[in-house]
């Protein structure tokens, strides 16, 4: 799909999906009974469920007994409350069953190229050197730039290795940044212990890195951290452009937002999955 044409379909997408008349609000109503109950309310009253759903006590009580019609919800005995059943794991079942984040993650990838950027990608670190899980790619290959699944490259010159390191302890960042050797691969890259360190403060306050030719000459790229359910990194995501597409501001204005949303949900999928979700190295 040409960018224009893919870029009109994701708004359109988002105008579809922002549009009232174009939602069920019964259904809307079914999952806010669902996420009535939860780790510290795993029992309610019609009542409770009612008043967490936003609901009315009529509404709340027909969708109570639909739900334990459909195996959903039961009633607890001898008490006029009810709780979630374990058929309730089916619901999430389809979306943990690919069991790892470079599965989970490529979909994600793959709604950001090209519309927002010309490569995506996932990567994790090891000994100081980025680990590429998930590559989606179009219109680099004139760059000679190749970063397939497996590829190694050192985290310090890179948006996607920074994501990662900002979010670690400070002797962390130290003892990866010294796991590598430190070489310029362009006249722009970071080898000093002092600047990287500086930079890696700016990308934690910041929320997002930015390389702008660090890594490879003519290229510009934005990365975000995912983090899992302690604010710990487990693994980066970077969208990445030639320089001749876009300004460097301008990218950064709507792929940081990008990067931060996959970043987001991955984040959220490993936390939701309680461990189903893992990594492949």
């Amino acid at each position: 799909m040409p960018e224009g044409d893919a870029t009109q379909g994701r708004r359109l997408g988002s105008a579809v999906a922002a549009n009232p008349k174009n939602q069920v609000q019964s259904v809307g109503k079914v999952f806010a009974v669902l996420k009535a109950f939860g780790p510290g309310s795993p029992e309610l009253t019609t009542a409770e469920v009612a008043a967490r759903a936003g609901l009315d006590r009529g509404t709340a009580f027909r969708l109570i007994h639909t739900l334990i019609d459909l195996g959903y919800v039961r009633a607890v005995p001898a008490t006029r409350r009810y709780r979630l059943t374990l058929r309730c794991l089916e619901l999430g079942f389809a979306a943990l069953s690919a069991g790892d984040l470079p599965s989970h993650a490529t979909p994600l990838l793959r709604e950001a190229v090209p519309g927002v950027a010309d490569a995506a990608s996932l990567g994790v670190l090891d000994r100081g050197e980025v680990i590429y899980l998930a590559r989606v790619e179009a219109a680099l290959e004139r760059h000679g730039l190749v970063r397939r699944p497996g590829t190694r490259i050192g985290a310090y010159a890179t948006a996607l290795g920074q994501a990662i390191l900002a979010w670690l302890p400070r002797a962390d960042q130290v003892a990866h940044l010294h796991a590598v050797e430190r070489v310029m691969l362009s006249e722009r890259t970071l080898t000093g212990m002092d600047a990287l360190l500086a930079r890696l403060d700016e990308v934690r306050a910041r929320g997002y890195a930015v390389a702008d030719g660090e890594n490879a000459y003519g290229l510009r790229t934005v990365a975000a951290p995912v983090l899992d359910a302690s604010g710990a990194p487990v693994a980066g995501v970077s969208l990445t452009i030639a320089t001749t597409r876009e300004e460097l501001a301008p990218f950064v204005a709507h792929a940081a937002p990008e990067a931060l949303r996959i970043a987001g949900e991955l984040g959220d999928g490993l936390r939701l999955s309680l461990g189903a979700i893992g990594l492949r190295p």
